[in-house]
């Protein structure tokens, strides 16, 4: 196996050149190949991220023997199509979130991964980054006691709905597929261990068809709740919470965290009195200050998940998200647009 892992692209949309810069700032990865329904496009992509060759189709970028590794930036509904097409050709995948249109395309891409001995990993990249260790960290080792309470929120306003993927139920856009999946996956990660036994969501739906803003909540066998907002028509903080009996918390950028001077806070806080405020209540002594703690990451975002994926197959290092990380995001997605009135595709 190479030490550089070659990567072929399957898109050239905004994610995929995203992605693309990240390939390009890392240490361990190279472009070799796009494809796009245009070769125009894919020439232009090409000559922007330094890759080799360029094709006017998917299926071309599959054949080629150069790549070792494939990422899927194509509309969520070929998801699935297209990351069983490139396992089939012998190539490892990264396929971005949402993973596929429900648990069963899921399994299905994970079982032939798993028979041919690829690797195949869903494209959460907020996870490569120190800050989201360091917060994972935090909270192991007890600073904020026991975890109660996850709360979170992802929301944009776009005001951009003709020829918007995200705004096109046919291609199974909708702002949880899009960014509630977020919320879900870390609400998961400080849940316990186990997977929600209590899945409740409301939502306003688009007249797309699409959900267009939802409100998750979740329940884990050991009491932890879990509440979030995600929508595309509405602004919010888009903050993550923790909270514990000793504290919480706070990480005002979580899901896109910069190379540099990322930060989170340990906080604690005496409930506010309702009857005399301002006054301090007998025996408490002053909440300590807030302590905001720093990341530095050395490397962009999407660099850092370049090298993640290529340490786990030039490597052998244990997956960013393992399959349980993913089924596990797209039973709590089916379930929650069940709720809400959307379509879910068997």
């Amino acid at each position: 196996m190479a030490k550089i892992l070659r990567w072929g692209f399957l898109g050239t949309g905004n994610i995929a050149r995203q992605f693309g810069a990240g390939v390009r700032a890392g240490d361990r990865s190279s472009i070799v190949a796009v494809g796009s329904r245009s070769a125009e496009t894919a020439r232009a992509f090409g000559e922007a991220f330094g890759a080799a060759r360029a094709y006017g189709s998917y299926d071309e970028v599959l054949a080629d023997g150069e790549v070792d590794a494939v990422y899927v930036s194509l509309p969520n509904s070929m998801h699935h199509e297209w990351t069983i097409k490139s396992l089939d050709a012998g190539k490892h995948v990264l396929c971005e979130k949402p993973f596929s249109v429900n648990r069963a395309q899921s399994e299905e891409m994970f079982d032939v991964a798993e028979r041919k001995g690829l690797v195949l990993i869903e494209a959460f990249m907020y996870r490569a980054h120190p800050l989201t260790h360091a917060v994972l960290e935090a909270v192991k080792s007890g600073a904020i006691g026991e975890v109660r309470l996850v709360r979170t929120s992802f929301c944009y306003r776009t005001t951009r709905i003709a020829n918007n993927i995200r705004f096109d139920a046919g291609l199974c856009g909708g702002a949880l597929m899009d960014i509630g999946c977020y919320c879900i996956n870390f609400s998961r990660m400080f849940g316990g261990g186990a997977e929600p036994n209590v899945i409740h969501a409301a939502g306003k739906l688009h007249a797309s068809g699409v959900d267009e803003v939802v409100v998750g909540h979740m329940q884990f066998p050991n009491g932890v709740v879990a509440s979030f907002t995600c929508g595309m028509s509405l602004q919010a903080d888009n903050t993550a919470y923790i909270c514990g009996t000793e504290g919480y918390v706070e990480t005002p950028v979580p899901w896109k965290p910069p190379a540099k001077d990322a930060i989170y806070a340990i906080a604690r806080g005496i409930p506010p009195r309702q009857d005399n405020p301002g006054v301090k209540a007998p025996g408490l002594a002053p909440a300590p200050p807030r302590d905001v703690r720093q990341v530095d990451a050395g490397k962009e975002l999407y660099a850092l998940e370049a090298d993640d994926f290529a340490a786990t197959v030039l490597d052998g290092k244990p997956p960013m998200l393992t399959r349980r990380d993913t089924v596990g995001n797209m039973h709590v997605l089916d379930e929650m647009r069940r709720q809400i009135g959307v379509k879910v595709p068997s």
